[in-house]
């Protein structure tokens, strides 16, 4: 494979790690950034130092943030209801759908045998200290509609018991625009078994 040297083939390396990319995407937006290096590349590199510096992990919530506690966490009009995801990406997709003005507590994984992530490798923790202030209306679990996702919601389910707060789930089923004929057969049985009234 011909490149342009140790240093390309360390900005191509590191790029094709990323998530969605290959080698080949890689390279593209390399030569992309080393093509265009006033509009594209310094902008990127002055935009990477700046989140390095600044960007932190919210210490109430554990989401991304240059402000701690992040302007979520120390929004006043927010709602008393904590929405429990998995990832900070999770937390973003449900912020940015609206219609939400609650807070939000990320996990920063879930409970996996498998992985070998227990209960104090994700931030349960810092969630029960949360609840523990009597300041929580209600608390939903956003959580991946996996094994892991269930595992970790009956987890925390048992460990909520004692706070007596109402707990609920977002819905599973059927998205808006989904055609039955395309979607898996746990998606289907998990819309039968959420169906309601109209």
């Amino acid at each position: 494979m011909v490149t342009g040297g140790a240093e390309i083939d360390r900005l191509i390396g590191i790029f094709a790690k990323l998530p969605g990319l290959g080698p080949r995407s890689a390279r593209r937006i390399v030569l992309k950034l080393l093509a265009e290096r006033q509009g594209r590349l310094v902008p990127l590199i002055d935009a990477l130092r700046a989140a390095s510096e600044f960007v932190r992990t919210c210490a109430v919530c554990g989401t991304l943030d240059a402000q701690d506690p992040c302007h979520i966490c120390a929004d006043p009009d927010r709602e008393p209801i904590i929405c429990v995801v998995e990832t900070v990406a999770d937390l973003w997709a449900l912020d940015r759908a609206a219609g939400y003005r609650g807070r939000y507590h990320v996990l920063g994984g879930t409970l996996s045998a498998i992985a070998g992530r227990g209960p104090e490798q994700i931030n349960i923790a810092s969630l029960l200290s949360r609840l523990s202030s009597g300041q929580v209306s209600e608390l939903i679990l956003a959580l991946p509609a996996t094994i892991d996702g269930a595992t970790t919601a009956h987890y925390l389910l048992d460990r909520l018991a004692r706070y007596n707060i109402p707990v609920s789930r977002l819905a599973q089923g059927v998205p808006i625009g989904g055609a039955l004929e395309i979607l898996d057969d746990g998606t289907l049985a998990a819309a039968m078994k959420s169906r309601r009234a109209m």
